[in-house]
């Protein structure tokens, strides 16, 4: 049994979403200046690196990160690597090797291979879900879909993808590094802060499996 940390490392060097605030980590008691022990201040977006998004993101009356069921958040996964996709439609899924009656699924595409380039910039151009994925994510009854980049939903139309997603209780995780991971079965433990009435969290994140 071999675990896969899939989680990015929080640091001011990681690439967020255009717009949102930067990673701030400042050390405000310093044993070298004569504090008796190191502490760090954190600010940041709730969708900073790994996290998740509960409905409430897009949805104004979803549930809120503290809500969501830890029981969807962890147990068996789906990676499919899609190499040459532009963007993960529902005739990709539907000819693709996910297994009937899988709960939940990760996306590996070229987006992963962007985290193993230190200090890159935004990259638009990422591979999104297109909102017919996602609807058939719906239907065949997904609770969970993890992407390897900063958002599920294209950036050209973020809301319609995050919408079938979040307005039928799935929870989405972004912000994976799946690059160290082949396609197949495994574990998921994805646990995300509980923070109170929040529409994302940052998460921890590994996979269990061979």
């Amino acid at each position: 049994m071999r675990t896969y940390d899939i989680t990015l490392t929080i640091s001011p060097d990681l690439v967020v979403w255009p717009d949102d605030p930067p990673i701030e980590l400042q050390r405000v008691a310093r044993m070298e200046d004569g504090a008796v022990s190191n502490v760090t201040r954190l600010a940041m977006s709730a969708h900073t690196g790994t996290h998740i998004d509960a409905p409430y993101h897009f949805v104004p009356d979803g549930e809120t990160v503290e809500n969501i069921d830890i029981d969807l958040l962890t147990g068996r996964a789906y990676v499919l690597h899609l190499p040459e996709a532009d963007q993960v439609t529902a005739a990709m899924l539907e000819g693709s090797a996910i297994p009937p009656r899988t709960k939940r699924v990760l996306l590996k595409t070229r987006n992963s291979d962007l985290w193993a380039k230190p200090n890159h910039k935004f990259d638009k151009n990422y591979v999104p879900l297109a909102p017919d994925g996602a609807q058939w994510m719906v239907d065949r009854g997904v609770k969970l879909v993890g992407v390897d980049y900063l958002s599920v939903a294209a950036f050209s139309d973020v809301v319609t993808t995050h919408q079938i997603l979040l307005g039928a209780g799935v929870v989405i995780v972004e912000g994976l590094n799946l690059a160290a991971v082949s396609q197949g079965r495994y574990t998921l433990y994805c646990l995300p802060l509980k923070l109170q009435g929040s529409d994302g969290a940052p998460a921890r994140a590994i996979l269990t499996g061979v």
